[in-house]
């Protein structure tokens, strides 16, 4: 049984002030969002302005900027105006790297350089359009395209041109329309609003804690850029973690897509897999089969840290958390992010859903469901929640099944929807009366007793 709501948020909260304390962050707001609890939100400290500290304060999130640019260009594919291994020079008028393609920017593969062409952390003054695009000429390609993870600024740069050029409007502009207002993200702006919290560096040595100026990432934006408040960033973590929950039309992005986006594409590490990149966003493993999807983000005097829940026991749906400070080098706060997620799931797990009896199979499967053998191991084919199924005996219980759809044309004819040979065919074969007595699955073929490769029957000794 969970805990009452105000001990959980009680612990929840203790997490939160230890962290500010300990890493000595000015201001951190924090919220905690899912579909079957009301919202929790709890903010620590000063603004550093005549404004206090709200849950509507808004805070610089950095590269969390990147997860937003990233969906811009899955629609843009959606919409087909573009394929994802397109060279992005078929698109942008490019004086060099145009042939590096979509995908390999986005999964940070491309091997392009971080940041743009100069010291952009020196001067603080990032390239316009025209200047961003006529450098990429100095900027270098520091490893061979898909040899391994580079993160890189300049890249999302790119892609944010590229969503511009294809949509006719401005990068902005598109956010707004296409992301922001369909979700409600009111709170999450290109530019400060006045009672916008004030980003420091706290000294290492002492309690100072300096401002850090203001800067403006130009057509770096696209990387970058973006202010928001704990409640929007939470809210935008459970969309990326649960889509349907918030956008059960489809709206801003089927789905599929953004399970496209979340499928890893490579690892950060080569000897830690301690996280991964998908499509823009992400991917940190949290024990058997959870995982965190999201994103980091650091901009002088700010950090941010914001994850959507997916798997495991007792989680919620729509469940996201966003931890935002005005300390640029407390990097607690982006454990903390996690940390949170997990203890919400301890301390208040999700409902469990009674079971209740559903329609019977339809009667042309019903006489094929239960065990059957394939490559020499034991499967159990089922009807559950209006699909067939399949599930290895030796599966671990956490092991989503394979979920299978048939096809309109073909009624012993079956796709792999999800699970275990996903995209694969099912053959179903009968005999005269109509009886399945055979399957073949990814053409691998599934009978009712175990046999080797060349049919020799063990039960019946032939």
């Amino acid at each position: 049984m969970s805990e009452p709501d105000s001990r959980v948020h009680e612990h929840l909260g203790r997490l939160v002030r230890q962290v500010q304390a300990d890493a000595r962050v000015p201001a951190v707001s924090v919220a905690l969002h899912r579909a079957d609890r009301p919202l929790w939100t709890c903010t620590v400290g000063e603004t550093g302005t005549d404004s206090p500290l709200t849950p509507d304060t808004q805070f610089r999130i950095g590269s969390v900027t990147k997860t937003f640019t990233a969906v811009l260009t899955l629609q843009c594919r959606d919409d087909g105006l573009l394929d994802l291994d397109d060279p992005v020079g078929r698109h942008l008028d490019l004086p060099a790297h145009g042939e590096l393609t979509v995908r390999r920017l986005l999964s940070h593969t491309a091997g392009l350089q971080r940041e743009p062409f100069g010291d952009v952390w020196d001067s603080l003054r990032a390239p316009d359009a025209d200047q961003l695009v006529a450098e990429l000429v100095r900027a270098e390609r520091v490893l061979p395209t898909g040899r391994r993870f580079h993160y890189s600024n300049l890249g999302m740069a790119v892609l944010g041109q590229l969503v511009a050029r294809l949509r006719g409007e401005s990068w902005a502009q598109a956010l707004t329309e296409r992301i922001l207002t369909p979700l409600g993200l009111t709170d999450t702006t290109v530019t400060p609003r006045p009672t916008a919290a004030t980003g420091f560096l706290v000294d290492a040595y002492s309690d100072e804690a300096h401002p850090e100026p203001p800067t403006d990432f130009g057509a770096v934006g696209p990387a970058a850029q973006l202010w928001s408040t704990a409640t929007d960033m939470a809210r935008w973590a459970a969309f990326l973690a649960d889509p349907v929950a918030l956008d059960p039309a489809g709206a801003v992005l089927a789905p599929a897509t953004l399970d496209e986006m979340r499928w890893p594409v490579t690892t950060t590490e080569e000897t830690l897999w301690g996280a991964g990149f998908g499509l823009g966003l992400i991917l940190i493993p949290q024990g058997e089969r959870v995982m965190h999807v999201g994103h980091d983000g650091a901009m002088p005097g700010f950090l941010a840290g914001v994850y959507g829940r997916r798997g495991g026991d007792g989680t919620a749906g729509a469940m996201g958390a966003a931890v935002l400070g005005s300390s640029g080098t407390a990097a607690e706060l982006f454990d903390l992010t996690h940390r949170l997620l997990a203890a919400a799931v301890e301390r208040d797990p999700a409902d469990i859903a009674p079971w209740r009896p559903g329609a019977p199979a339809p009667a042309a499967l019903r006489g094929m469901l239960g065990r059957w053998w394939g490559e020499g191991s034991e499967y159990v084919f089922s009807w559950q929640d209006g699909s067939l199924r399949a599930r290895g005996v030796g599966d671990p219980a956490g092991r989503p099944p394979a979920i299978f759809a048939p096809l309109p044309d073909q009624p012993d004819v079956f796709r792999t929807a999800s699970g275990r040979e996903v995209g694969e065919l099912l053959r179903l074969s009968r005999d005269e009366a109509g009886t399945v007595v055979r399957m073949h699955w990814a053409t691998y073929r599934f009978t009712r007793h175990q046999e080797t490769f060349d049919r020799y029957d063990f039960r019946a000794g032939r």
